[in-house]
């Protein structure tokens, strides 16, 4: 059935219900939390399940209920707090009510796996209130929500789904209607529209620095950003430490300054996550041979107090100034928070010295950086002991400190280090705490966790953190890359397991770099060997540099066209938006430059400007579901569609021109095509017929739209 011809039916069939049902079902609709709650994964047999990790701030409920007969809920706490759910069903879409007081809120029950090989739905029209949503196959079918509240009237016909808004949705300044699918192959993407005052909203100009989905992060490590107030400047100035592991200048000031001078809105970022401002001390620890240095606590992460800011980034006024600075300039700031461990100075440690981990093992061996062995009780070094946050006397004033810095100060949320060293219970007890102390909080947090996803995706819930750093998209890219034997599958791979992973509408980091990995610019251009060296050590010994210009900013190009198009949050390590070059720590933290590019650098910073930029003002790039047309060993082509709006991507990261043809599906039409931004030599033109044909120059690419 045509768009305009099924639209028609339903919306016949559904008005009077969306015209009287702000009346009927105003109870029912309620915002309850106000963030969407992700949904519950279940497989055969049986889960158990938390219910604080979808609500945090309801500790128990009164009962939670399912009217699928699919589904069996046993309780495995007497206030439902913990519960089972058994099934024997797979590939299909479902809920729970978690009810109290007589109200029910629910979750999204998925069950089996995404089918990512040809299981496709997109938004594709609304019409007097009702969405309508186009399938790859016919639907089987289907769940709305609208918050955290099932929409009844969902209609299923063949491929097309139709979903009404509920009326009362016209009363809140921004809500979320999220659908799922499934076929009888298995489960669709989902899909995410948000709303404003019962709206779909349909242009970027509307999109608010709340919406975390369209966000643009940028990491800056505040000692080596910019120094704003040379009052605070300060050095050990010990033969003890080199210049390069001492104190910079680089503080609070110097981030709001860069704030009014439109630095970070020139380069279209959206949130900037600044490194941790907790007091550290005031002497060298640590030690590197070869050569030997100590080390300051420049960068953040000893905490000798946990809610004191470092006399040397500046003082408690000045954080406030550069808050209301950046919150002025439609800008949120997240802030690095360390709780895995405390300076052994500390005097919350002097106080309470069994509040640690063993460091001997049961063996003799010394628990230092045993990151997977011994995950939860490693300690990073000898002087940061790392906290026994298992334990319920620990954990609580820990978390009670983390949460001073949102109390206090209008951050907007946290980056947290070292997460899958944490306890999964201090994530729970953080979070209950913040939902249930500032509901009104539109906070975000996103975390730091390697490993695979069923490890990151272990703390990802609504009731821990909502996101984290893709390691694994960041990793597969370098090396595709940089490595001409590696696939550009590969990256196609690793993108489509984290949407069926962590979901279509996900808020992973996808990042350029950080302070822990080498400069991404000298591998792609060759001065850094991806394998076989101490990537530390090399930046102590020579000037690392780029190596091959060309190959090394186009590389970079690359990797920031990658993290500006898939689903995901970029996140832009400093000096990368110029491709400064560099090692591993400490040679990739050098103060950054506001000026003196050359043309290398300067043709990079505009690429990331415009990329970023557009990606801002793309609503497909921001909220569309993602659709591979093409892929092979050196070329990858993607759609991204939203409400009959798309963008067609384009990436070649080999050193030979493609000349590609793909088709479009149904519910795209081609037209006239506009290359919003892309490498020199690359175009798009209509065949005919939902062709399009994508020229990509070597180590190119082309983000198009109609």
């Amino acid at each position: 059935m045509k768009l305009k011809s099924f639209i028609g039916v339903v919306v016949a069939a559904m008005l009077s219900f969306v015209m009287v049902s702000c009346a009927t079902n105003e109870a029912k609709f309620e915002l309850g939390d106000n963030s969407p709650v992700v949904p519950l994964g279940v497989t055969k047999g049986e889960t158990t399940h938390y219910l604080t990790d979808y609500y945090p701030q309801w500790v128990g409920a009164d009962k939670v209920t399912s009217s699928d007969e699919r589904l069996t809920l046993t309780n495995l706490a007497e206030d439902w707090s913990e519960f089972a759910i058994t099934t024997d069903a797979d590939a299909f879409v479902s809920s729970v009510e978690v009810w109290h007081d007589g109200k029910a809120l629910s979750i999204v029950v998925l069950g089996g796996k995404r089918d990512t090989e040809g299981s496709y739905m997109s938004s594709v029209g609304v019409e007097g209130g009702v969405v309508k949503v186009e399938a790859t196959q016919p639907v089987k079918e289907a769940v709305a929500v609208w918050q955290n509240n099932i929409i009844e009237d969902v209609v299923v016909e063949g491929n097309s789904i139709a979903v009404a808004i509920p009326a009362i949705a016209k009363d809140y300044a921004r809500s979320v209607v999220r659908i799922f699918a499934a076929s009888e192959g298995g489960r669709f993407n989902d899909i995410l529209l948000p709303l404003e005052y019962g709206k779909v909203v349909t242009e970027a100009k509307d999109i608010r620095r709340q919406d975390h989905q369209s966000q643009v992060l940028y990491s800056l490590m505040i000692d080596r950003f910019n120094n704003g107030n040379s009052a605070n400047d300060w050095k050990i100035n010990s033969p003890e430490v080199l210049d390069k592991v001492d104190y910079q200048g680089g503080d609070l000031a110097g981030i709001t300054a860069k704030i009014k001078d439109g630095f970070f809105a020139d380069l279209g970022i959206t949130t900037i996550w600044i490194s941790p401002i907790t007091q550290n001390p005031y002497d060298a620890w640590g030690q590197n041979v070869n050569p030997d240095t100590k080390f300051s606590g420049y960068h953040g992460y000893w905490p000798i107090y946990s809610t004191v800011v470092d006399k040397r980034f500046g003082t408690e006024e000045e954080l406030r100034e550069m808050l209301s600075t950046a919150h002025n300039d439609n800008m949120n700031v997240i802030l690095d928070y360390v709780a895995n461990h405390l300076h052994i100075n500390s005097p919350v440690l002097q106080e309470h010295p069994d509040w640690t981990t063993e460091l001997i093992l049961p063996d003799g061996r010394e628990n230092i950086a045993l990151w997977d062995e011994q995950r939860l009780t490693t300690w990073f070094d000898k002087h940061i002991p790392t906290l026994d946050l298992e334990r319920n006397e620990v954990c609580e004033p820990m978390t009670d400190s983390a949460l001073h810095w949102v109390k206090n100060f209008d951050f907007d949320g946290y980056r947290h280090d070292a997460c899958k060293h944490i306890p999964l219970n201090y994530w729970r007890m953080l979070t209950h705490k913040m939902k249930s102390a500032m509901p009104e909080r539109n906070m975000w947090q996103i975390g730091e966790t390697y490993g695979s996803v069923e490890l990151i995706g272990s703390y990802v819930k609504s009731g821990m953190i909502d996101s984290q750093f893709d390691f694994n998209l960041y990793h597969t890219s370098r090396d595709v890359i940089v490595d001409a034997n590696r696939s550009m599958r590969d990256i196609a791979a690793v993108v489509e397991e984290s949407e069926a992973a962590y979901g279509s509408h996900h808020t992973m980091g996808n990042i350029t770099g950080n302070h822990d990995k080498p400069r991404f610019i000298s591998l792609a251009g060759g001065d850094m060997p991806l394998w076989g060296i101490d990537d530390k050590a090399e930046g102590w010994h020579r000037e690392v540099v780029v190596g091959d210009m060309d190959k090394g900013h186009a590389g970079l190009q690359l990797l920031k066209a990658i993290i500006a198009t898939v689903p995901g949050v970029p996140c832009i390590y400093q000096g990368d938006e110029y491709g400064v070059p560099g090692a591993n720590d400490p040679d990739n933290r050098d103060m950054m430059s506001f000026e003196g590019y050359n043309d290398y650098q300067m043709k990079e910073y505009a690429q990331t400007q415009a990329l970023m930029k557009y990606r801002r003002a793309s609503m497909p790039l921001m909220y569309g579901d993602i659709r591979t047309l093409y892929v092979d060993d050196a070329a990858w082509v993607f759609l991204r569609h939203y409400m009959g709006e798309w963008v067609l991507v384009g990436m070649n990261v080999r050193d030979a021109a493609k000349s590609l043809r793909v088709e479009l599906p149904s519910f795209a039409q081609c037209g006239a095509l506009e290359v919003a931004v892309a490498t020199e030599g690359a175009s798009a033109s209509c065949l005919g017929g939902g062709n399009i044909e994508v020229v990509l120059p070597p180590y190119g690419y082309a983000v198009i739209s109609k």
